[in-house]
C-alpha cells in the first residue's frame, strides 16, 4: 500500500541557511540508491550545451557521407569559430560538443593517423585545425568544450577488422591530449554498415558490444580527462544515456538510473529504470533544424521559438540536460536565422522565469504534529506531508519548478499540485503531458506548465518516495503566452501526383506529358516507424518498358530522425518515375507521410 511521504519544509531551511544556521538539516541524508559523481553533477549543473555539426557533409548536402568524398570540397571562405563560440553563449549554452570526425571518416583536426583530414584540404593550405580553433574559441568565451567521434568510419580501409580499433583509440588519444580539458566524449551509435572502406565498396558489420573493446577504451579516456564524462548509447554503459529519440524530449517520468549490465530497452532509455543499479542521467539530444548538417532547403524550417520552449520543458524541465546542435553553414559559420532564434530562445528562458512568485509569499509545512510546533528545533527538522504557499491576495501564474537534492540520489516517484481557486481546491496537471501517470519523479529539476490559473494558495504534496524526499527548491511563476506552432493543414503535395503502388514495396508515379526531373522527397511515417523505407532504388520511364536507374541509396538515420529526404539526381526526362523500396525499418509495405517531385 502506498504512503503519502513527508517533504520538506520552507527550502532554505533543507539547505542550513535558516535562523543564522551554517550546517545542514535534514532527515535521513544517507545516500538512497545510487547517487551521482562530482563529474556527474557538474555536467546537470550545465542544464544546455551545443552541438556542432560541420564536416564534408555540408558541401555534399547529406547527413551522412560514404566515405568518398574529396578533402578539397572543405574550403569554406569564412570559417569562425568564434562566431560559433559567441552565437552558442549568448544562446544559454554553457559548453560545445564538436562533431570532430563523423562517419565519413573525415577528421576536422589535422590527425597524423589518416590523409583523410582537414591537412589535405584547401582551406589555410593544409595547416588548419578546426578542433583547435573552436577550443580555444571555448576557452575565450568561458564555455566548457568536448568532442564527438564517431566509432564508425565509412572510409578507413581496416574498418571491422582489430586494426581499426586501434587506429580509433589513436584519433581518441590526439583529441584527449591536445585540446585542454574535454568535458565529454560523444560515440554516435551508428555501428557498421555500408561504406567506402579504402575503394572496397561493401557492408561490413561488427558485434557492437565486442568489436569496440570498450572498457578499455574507457580506462585511457579517465586516465587522460579525470573529469571527463563518456556518452555511449550501446550495451556497454557510458556516464550518461540517449533517450531513445531525437525529437527533443525525454519521458515525463525519468528516472537517472539504468542497470550496469544487460540489455537496454527504449522504455529503459525514455524513462529511466526505478530500481536501476548505476547512475545514468538521460542526455536530450535534436537539432534547431531538422537535420543535423546544414542544408540550404531547411533555412525555412529552422525551429520556432515556442517549439524551442517546449524543447526545454521537455528536457531540462523533465531532470535531462539539453543537447540543442547549430550546424555550420558552407561559409563556415551558422546562419543568421540559427543564431537569432537561439539568442530569442535564451532570453525567452529568462523572460519565463525572472519572477519567483514564492518570494514574496508565505510558506508552511503541511500537517506538522503538535509537539513539533512548540519546539523551534523540531520544527526546523520537521517533515510534513508537503507545502503550502500562501500568496497572500490573488495571484496568476502557470509555472511550478521544483528541484531534489541529488546529492542523496533521485527519491520522488509521484506528486501532487493544487491551487485553490475561488475557495475551491482544484488539482494542476502538466499540459505537456500525455499519459494518465499523474506528475511523476522529480529529480534535478521538474517545470510543470498549465494554463494560467488565479489562485491564493498552492498545495505541493509528496504522495510517494523512495526515502524521505529531499527538496531543494520550490518556485512559481507567470510566463508570457506563446502561440504554439500550427501544423500545415494545407492540400499534401502528393495530392496533386497521380500514384499507385505496383506491389507492397514498389510505387510509380506517372504524368500524361514528358517532364524534366530533378529531385524526389519523401517525408516518411512520423508516428511508427512501420512502412519507413530505408534503402531505395529510383528510376525513370517513357514508355513502361525501359527503365533507367537514376538513384539508389539510403535514408541515413531516418529511423530516429525522420525529417524530409531529398534525392537530387542529373536532369532526366521521363514520364514515369518508380520508387523500389530495397530495404525497410519495419514491416512488409514501403510508407510514407508525403512526398514531392522536383521539376525543371
Amino acid at each position: 500500500m502506498k504512503r503519502i511521504i513527508t517533504a520538506c519544509i520552507v527550502c532554505f531551511l533543507l539547505t542550513g541557511y535558516a535562523s543564522g544556521q551554517q550546517k545542514k538539516s535534514i532527515i535521513n541524508n544517507a545516500p538512497c540508491g545510487p547517487v551521482p559523481t562530482d563529474n556527474q553533477l557538474r555536467w546537470q549543473d550545465m542544464e544546455m550545451y551545443a552541438f556542432i555539426h560541420y564536416s564534408l557533409n555540408t558541401y555534399t548536402d547529406q547527413e551522412w557521407g560514404f566515405g568518398n568524398e574529396d578533402p578539397k570540397l572543405f574550403n569554406p571562405s569564412n570559417l569562425d569559430c568564434r562566431q560559433w563560440a559567441r552565437v552558442c553563449k549568448q544562446a544559454g549554452m554553457r559548453g560545445i560538443i564538436f562533431t570532430a570526425k563523423h562517419h565519413c571518416g573525415f577528421c576536422m583536426w589535422p590527425s597524423k593517423y589518416t590523409e583523410y583530414s582537414v591537412k589535405n584540404a584547401p582551406w589555410k593550405n593544409g595547416k588548419g585545425d578546426v578542433v583547435r580553433e573552436l577550443a580555444d574559441a571555448c576557452r575565450e568565451e568561458g564555455l566548457e568544450f568536448a568532442v564527438y567521434l564517431s566509432p564508425w568510419d565509412r572510409n578507413h580501409t581496416e574498418y571491422g577488422r582489430p586494426a581499426y580499433v586501434t587506429y580509433f583509440r589513436n584519433q581518441l588519444r590526439e583529441l584527449l591530449t591536445n585540446y585542454g580539458d574535454i568535458f565529454e566524449v560523444w560515440f554516435d551509435g551508428a555501428n557498421g554498415g555500408d561504406g567506402w572502406y579504402g575503394g572496397a565498396n561493401e557492408t561490413r558489420k561488427i558485434d557492437r558490444t565486442t568489436y569496440y573493446e570498450w572498457p578499455e577504451t574507457y580506462r585511457m579516456i579517465r586516465e587522460l580527462q579525470p573529469k571527463c564524462l563518456i556518452w555511449n548509447d550501446g550495451s556497454d554503459r557510458g556516464d550518461l544515456r540517449w533517450v531513445g529519440t531525437e525529437a527533443g524530449n525525454i519521458g515525463e517520468t525519468n528516472w537517472s538510473l539504468l542497470n550496469h549490465d544487460g540489455e537496454v530497452t527504449w522504455p529503459m532509455l525514455h524513462y529511466g529504470l526505478e530500481d536501476g543499479d548505476s547512475w545514468v542521467p538521460g542526455e536530450t539530444n535534436t537539432s534547431i533544424r531538422p537535420g543535423w548538417f546544414y542544408h540550404e532547403t531547411e533555412n525555412e524550417h529552422v525551429k520556432s521559438l515556442s517549439k524551442l520552449m517546449d524543447t526545454y520543458y521537455k528536457s531540462v524541465g523533465r531532470n535531462s540536460t539539453l543537447l540543442l546542435n547549430f550546424p555550420i553553414a558552407p561559409n563556415g559559420r551558422i546562419h543568421p536565422t540559427d543564431s537569432l532564434r537561439g539568442i530569442a530562445f535564451k532570453k525567452m528562458i529568462d523572460e519565463v522565469f525572472k519572477t519567483d512568485l514564492t518570494k514574496t509569499a508565505l510558506q508552511t509545512p503541511l500537517n506538522i504534529p503538535k509537539r513539533q510546533e512548540e519546539d523551534a528545533l523540531a520544527l526546523e527538522k520537521a517533515w510534513g506531508s508537503g507545502r503550502l504557499i500562501d500568496f497572500l491576495k490573488p495571484t496568476e501564474f502557470n509555472r511550478f519548478v521544483v528541484e531534489e537534492d541529488i546529492h542523496y540520489g533521485q527519491r520522488v516517484k509521484k506528486f501532487s499540485l493544487e491551487a485553490e481557486v475561488d475557495g475551491k481546491w482544484v488539482p494542476l496537471k502538466d499540459e505537456l503531458v500525455d499519459n494518465g501517470d499523474g506528475l511523476t519523479t522529480i529529480g534535478h529539476r521538474r517545470i510543470i506548465c498549465f494554463p494560467t490559473v488565479t489562485a491564493t494558495r498552492l498545495r505541493f504534496t509528496v504522495l510517494d518516495s523512495k526515502c524521505d524526499p529531499i527538496i531543494k527548491r520550490i518556485s512559481v511563476f507567470l510566463a508570457p503566452e506563446l502561440t504554439a506552432d500550427i501544423p500545415d493543414c494545407g492540400e499534401k503535395r502528393s495530392s496533386n501526383l497521380h500514384y499507385f503502388f505496383s506491389s507492397p514495396k514498389q510505387m510509380m508515379i506517372d504524368w500524361e506529358l514528358e517532364q524534366t526531373f530533378t529531385a524526389f522527397r519523401y517525408l516518411p511515417p512520423q508516428s511508427s516507424k512501420e512502412g519507413t523505407i530505408t534503402h531505395y532504388t529510383l528510376w525513370a520511364s517513357t514508355d513502361w518498358a525501359n527503365w533507367t536507374k537514376v538513384a539508389s541509396g539510403e535514408f541515413s538515420n531516418i529511423v530516429n530522425n525522420p525529417i524530409w529526404q531529398t534525392i537530387k539526381f542529373a536532369p532526366v526526362k521521363a514520364k514515369i518515375l518508380r520508387l523500389d523500396a530495397d530495404r525497410l525499418a519495419d514491416g512488409e509495405r514501403m510508407a510514407f507521410s508525403d512526398f514531392e517531385v522536383v521539376t525543371q
